[in-house]
């Protein structure tokens, strides 16, 4: 049967606005922080200018638009045209290997890439298409997962941008890729003998990432959090920085524009370390505040995906969960200096035109299956998904 076309009932779209007012809270929030930090003068000596807190704002109203776009499309016709997005992104991400790419200054990767005066990470991108991907793989593989040789596929296709992110040297995106295939893999049919085999693979590939890949540096980064105060390179400066800011704004806060004599200097303030200026600026209470609102976000898409028409848009929504929450926990820890450092922002809080697409274009996926999960007609409508 063909496509057809009939006009979209007034009251059968419904967008998640709970979700949607969360995550622009945040953008809000993320500009104004921007432009504290901006005003201030702190943060000068690593050139951060109006044009960073002017892309936030941007970014952020494009950002809505984007997940208002993508929630008026029917998620089971979007994965359906992965063989576009797909090559769009691989090319993307390989350019990064070429002369195009480059290494962030405060980064660890050559992760990103400038194409006519643009900067862009186009691993953020690949973790929009490896969502729909690998959902629209294991919906149509569930019944069969379990069997060894789709078992294998699957894991190959959760394994192809961890490995490209890895050869980045991004091995904080690696670990994000991760968390997204095993909260997808989990959310499905998964069978308990492969979930009691899962921590013995995952310590057999740490063990093979620690002797065989990561540096000294990396290493240290990571043994730091369990001596302290025993660095001689003072590797963890950057953390006691952080941790001495959010200390140093107490119960209420310093306020947004108390002046660069008030604020404690901490590299990357605007962008990984966003945390930390939410705790001189906001104290104690405005950064409980800010994780009662990132856990709303993250709680809300784990609800939303009980709530799906189909298990595609099941995993969709606990692919975004794995997204949300790892990026949450593994920044504040880190700031918190309860994680090593490794370059993951905080979602719609740290600076980035786009990172904050991005996350928007996720939170349109989700949208998108909230506000199909009882959509009988739209202009996306097809006789055969009936």
């Amino acid at each position: 049967m063909g496509t057809v076309f009939k006009k979209l009932p007034a009251n059968k779209h419904n967008i998640d606005l709970g979700l949607l007012f969360a995550v622009s809270l945040c953008a809000g929030i993320s500009s104004l922080l921007i432009y504290s930090i901006v005003k201030s003068g702190i943060s000068d000596i690593e050139g951060v200018g109006d044009s960073y807190w002017q892309t936030q704002i941007i970014s952020a109203g494009l950002g809505i638009v984007t997940a208002l776009f993508i929630s008026f499309i029917d998620y089971r016709k979007l994965v359906k045209i992965w063989w576009i997005f797909v090559p769009i992104t691989l090319v993307l991400v390989a350019l990064t290997f070429t002369s195009l790419g480059y290494q962030r200054e405060g980064a660890d990767d050559q992760g990103w890439i400038r194409i006519f005066g643009v900067s862009m990470q186009p691993s953020e991108v690949m973790k929009i298409a490896f969502i729909l991907t690998f959902s629209y793989h294991l919906s149509r593989d569930e019944e069969d997962m379990n069997k060894p040789l789709h078992m294998l596929l699957l894991l190959i296709h959760g394994m192809i941008p961890i490995g490209i992110v890895a050869l980045q040297g991004d091995y904080g995106t690696a670990i994000v890729f991760a968390a997204i295939l095993g909260f997808m893999l989990i959310s499905s049919k998964i069978s308990w003998k492969y979930l009691l085999a899962a921590p013995f693979a995952v310590a057999g590939v740490v063990a093979v990432m620690w002797f065989n890949f990561l540096s000294s540096f990396h290493k240290q980064r990571i043994l730091i959090l369990f001596h302290p105060g025993t660095d001689p390179e003072n590797i963890e400066y950057q953390q006691d920085l952080g941790l001495a800011a959010i200390k140093s704004g107490g119960v209420f806060g310093k306020g947004l524009f108390a002046g660069r004599k008030e604020y404690i200097y901490v590299p990357e303030l605007h962008n990984d370390f966003i945390f930390a200026h939410v705790g001189q600026v906001f104290g104690f209470v405005g950064s409980v505040g800010i994780i009662i609102v990132l856990a709303y976000i993250v709680l809300k898409i784990f609800a939303d995906s009980r709530i799906t028409r189909d298990r595609l848009g099941r995993f969709i929504c606990m692919g975004a969960f794995g997204l949300f929450f790892t990026h949450c926990l593994m920044n504040i820890g880190m700031v918190l200096k309860v994680a090593p450092v490794i370059g993951i922002p905080l979602p719609f809080l740290s600076g980035g035109g786009t990172a904050m697409l991005s996350m928007y274009a996720v939170i349109g996926l989700v949208i998108s299956t909230y506000s199909h999960r009882a959509v009988t007609y739209n202009v996306f409508y097809d006789e055969e998904d009936d």
